[in-house]
């Protein structure tokens, strides 16, 4: 006889066997176990085997080749599995997995009664409770009911019912009665609520408190099996969808934990409702508040920081703006500025030989000071005082009195923020702006200019306003 080797014998020759083995599921309280479907092959020309798992649509398990081909030991002594150790009815252990053989295909079975070996008979696929709760359920039929939703689209449609209602929110705190609109569409049986705004109401204008959606009758009455984790409720959990013979005038309906008044409606909803029902729907009710009295606003007393202008902006608006400027006074006084010299009234003497100009100007009413350097003084020269309004000694801070032009007069005492200043003299630009407007300055400033500066009134002038 012929010698024959193996791989030639036997080439693409393979035994099938069907297997499976038990899955410990840890993680899901639902299920314990699952079963996962192999297939064996055995090749008969190297006597080697691989494991293949069949893929499964939407199982959500890595499947497919488990046990590449190769020849695989059978225990501790180096044994090898055999296609002579497989039988249906068997379990095989392969790296520590248990696998259960339970059918074959039909070329295997007839191989196997060839060498003289009779398989057991096939045992039937176990059911896998995971598949099993996934299993789409047969096709169920239900008559269809008598409600032609066609019909009511073609005669409802754009016919709305319209009710007032308010939210009384008063019993928590910072709480209030809100008035809505409640629109109830026939067409499709949706109910949308909509926020009343009124002038100077200090809400944000949001149109729309509930969008147009069905709502169910009565929110909580839902099955003792649904979750309470769940905060919505879908068509299969509702009992009863919210109807017109729910709503009217006097009830209150709950909506998403509001719960809301009907106090009135208009011409046409009074009308659905004696037609459809023989309802005639009561009168209004009255919800309206009294009117709180009204708060007089009165401003706080000047803190000092800052200027009180600027202070009194921010009790005026939310978003302060800047004080209003006379803007034809800065243009007719733009760039004139009145210039006086001064000397201290200190008792230090230190203070004694300082002097100082004192700027006044006319277009915002400021004044600046600024002292000469002075050689081998012992005092650094500079601004004394930056630009800024000065108040009178003993005037209200919240309705303070400034210092003008006709308060410098020369010899007259100026206290600037506890400093006294004495006027020793003044530009001539000064006398010749107050002869000029001789009704606006004090008879006793102008003619102390006029002693200083060794000058008479001029022709035809008068010699100032009389205090």
């Amino acid at each position: 006889v012929e010698f024959v080797p193996a791989h030639v014998a036997f080439d693409k020759k393979v035994l099938r066997f069907d297997a499976y083995f038990k899955q410990t599921v840890h993680e899901s309280p639902n299920e314990y176990y699952r079963i996962r479907g192999v297939r064996i092959y055995y090749y008969l020309e190297d006597d080697s085997i691989s494991v293949v798992e069949p893929a499964v649509e939407n199982s959500g398990i890595p499947q497919g080749k488990l046990i590449k081909r190769q020849r695989l030991p059978k225990n501790d002594l180096g044994d090898l599995w055999h296609w002579k150790d497989l039988n249906l009815g068997l379990d095989i252990t392969l790296y520590g997995k248990v696998f259960h053989i339970y059918d074959c295909d039909r070329w295997t079975v007839e191989f196997m009664r060839s060498e003289g070996i009779d398989l057991n008979p096939p045992e039937e696929w176990p059911k896998d409770p995971c598949m099993e709760s996934r299993r789409q359920p047969q096709h169920t039929y239900t008559t269809p009911s008598t409600f032609d939703k066609l019909r009511q689209f073609l005669e409802m449609d754009r016919n709305v019912l319209r009710f007032y209602c308010v939210w009384d929110d008063r019993e928590n705190m910072f709480g209030e009665m809100r008035p809505y609109i409640l629109h109830y569409y026939l067409v499709d049986d949706t109910v949308e609520i909509r926020e009343v705004h009124e002038p100077n109401d200090g809400r944000d204008p949001f149109p729309v408190l509930l969008c147009r959606q069905k709502m169910p009758q009565d929110p909580n009455d839902t099955p003792s099996n649904f979750p309470s984790s769940v905060m919505e409720v879908s068509e299969n959990e509702v009992k009863e969808w919210l109807a017109p013979e729910h709503l009217g005038v006097g009830k209150t309906i709950n909506i998403l934990g509001r719960r809301f008044l009907i106090y009135d409606c208009d011409k046409f909803t009074k009308e659905f409702y004696q037609i459809n029902f023989g309802v005639q729907p009561p009168e209004p009710i009255q919800v309206k508040q009294t009117a709180s009295p009204s708060v007089k606003q009165e401003l706080p007393p000047y803190n000092g920081f800052g200027s009180l202008e600027d202070s009194k902006q921010s009790c005026l608006s939310l978003i302060p703006q800047p004080p209003k400027k006379d803007f034809i006074k800065m243009l007719e006084n733009d760039g004139k500025i009145l210039r006086f010299a001064a000397v201290m009234d200190s008792q230090k003497p230190e203070d004694e030989n300082r002097k100082f100009i004192i700027s006044y100007r006319l277009a915002d009413d400021m004044m600046t000071i600024f002292e000469p350097p002075q050689r081998n003084a012992g005092i650094l020269g500079g601004k004394f005082l930056e630009r800024t309004r000065v108040p009178k000694p003993g005037s209200s801070p919240n309705s303070p009195q400034f210092y003008g032009p006709q308060d410098f007069a020369i010899g007259a005492k100026v206290e600037v923020f506890k400093h006294k200043f004495i006027i020793t003299d003044a530009d001539e630009y000064v006398l010749k702006y107050m002869e000029a407007r001789v009704d606006e300055f004090p008879a006793e400033t102008i003619e102390s200019l006029r002693k200083k500066h060794r000058k008479g009134p001029p022709e035809g002038g008068s010699g100032g306003r009389q205090t």
